[in-house]
């Protein structure tokens, strides 16, 4: 895809099948069992059967391998199969790939999955801990001398400039947080179902670095989740409405590092969401105007509120305002600051949820859906449409 034209893979995929395991602290079973229950799951979600299955895409993250997790799961032979780097950024570029392939003819039916012990393994929230020598690890090294050691570290330096730059408290990104929650107490998936929260509650909630609160970070899950992307004819003849995939892109920006990009000329935007964006909007031929629903990748609430910026939604700054205004439904499941934290694979599967007209919290007459995968890192995105709609 060039950065600069409209590409030609909108309309020729779609997202046919969903599957996930419940998601909890303790799943007290290895992260291959994760994956196979997620990807059996989507498939019979799909009407479709392991032999079907041709390819799979994953996270270079995932410790499950696809010819692993084809062979616990009764898939043969494969045609297709890759990984995306980059964390929570490659969500969004899994479905991507798999369209591509799809696309491409390489294969017919592909299954993406991500799979974890999130929290009770390996606690990304703990802080890198030990890294083996890399290039990408050496930028890094300019920050966790001086104590830069968490995620919600490397964010809160955006964060602090954000609000200075906008004359903003941290009050400003309590409005994610609640929205969240609101929807994550009506979804029995949630984690956090049952349990809403206020403005009054994020602003007593504890600092976690400053100025991040614990309601602005969101949690840590064991789960799996999985999803089967075929052609848009195929998708028919397949016992549920397809998601049909109007525009898929990939981003990274100038003086682009992962999470700690602070020698940009600027720490108030997401540059790499902005490639996104642009990619996004020139291929579907869609506007802001036009999404129904917004399934924004919420690790941390004011990287929500700068994607909303990068898009159009809002101008520089007026992100908050915007969210509090409710005039665009967004992570009606909760997202990974009520529902569960599984790198945004489970936000697109929310999507499409909504375009089928089956989520517990239905908008009504929902028939296109923004998604977008992880910020701060090289990053993705995607435009989901109702059947019958062309990019």
């Amino acid at each position: 895809m060039s950065i600069r034209g409209k590409d030609t893979l909108g309309g020729r995929a779609a997202v046919v099948g969903i599957g996930a395991t419940e998601f909890s602290k303790d799943s007290g079973r290895s992260e291959l069992t994760l994956a196979v229950e997620a990807v059996r799951a989507a498939l019979d979600d799909a009407g479709l059967c392991p032999a079907d299955v041709d390819g799979m895409v994953t996270f270079t993250m995932d410790t499950s391998p696809e010819i692993t997790v084809a062979q616990a799961a009764g898939i043969g032979e494969l045609s297709f199969f890759s990984r995306i780097h980059y964390g929570g950024g490659a969500a969004c570029a899994t479905v991507q790939q798999a369209a591509l392939a799809v696309a491409a003819g390489i294969a017919d039916v592909v299954v993406c999955y991500r799979a974890f012990n999130e929290r009770s393994g390996r606690r990304f929230g703990s802080g890198v801990q030990h890294r083996e020598p890399s290039a990408e690890g050496a930028a890094l090294g300019w920050n966790l001398p001086f104590g830069l050691l968490t995620p919600a570290s490397w964010v809160a330096m955006a964060a602090q400039r954000y609000l200075y730059a906008y004359g903003l408290t941290p009050e400003a990104f309590g409005q994610v947080a609640v929205a969240g929650r609101r929807y994550a107490a009506t979804n029995p998936a949630a984690y956090f179902h049952g349990r809403p929260i206020t403005l009054a509650d994020h602003a007593a909630s504890r600092w976690i670095v400053e100025p991040l609160r614990l309601l602005d970070c969101c949690q840590e899950t064991d789960g799996g989740q999985a999803l089967v992307v075929t052609s848009v004819e195929r998708a028919r003849d397949l016992p549920r409405p397809p998601a049909v995939i109007l525009a898929a892109a990939q981003g990274a920006g100038r003086a682009q590092e992962q999470m700690t990009s602070f020698y940009r000329d600027d720490l108030t935007g997401l540059p790499e969401m902005g490639v996104v964006a642009r990619q996004l909007w020139r291929t579907s031929g869609l506007a802001p105007g036009d999404i129904d629903v917004g399934i924004v990748y919420d690790h941390f609430t004011p990287f929500v509120l700068m994607q909303l910026e990068e898009f159009g939604f809002c101008k520089p700054g007026e992100g908050a305002d915007f969210v509090a205004a409710d005039v665009l439904p967004l992570n009606t499941h909760g997202g990974q600051l009520g529902e569960a934290y599984l790198h945004g694979m489970n936000g697109i599967a929310e999507a499409v949820r909504q375009l089928r007209g089956t989520s517990v919290n239905q908008i009504p007459g929902a028939a296109r859906a923004l998604v977008t995968a992880g910020t701060g890192v090289p990053t993705s995105g995607l435009v989901l449409g109702a059947d019958g709609l062309s990019p």
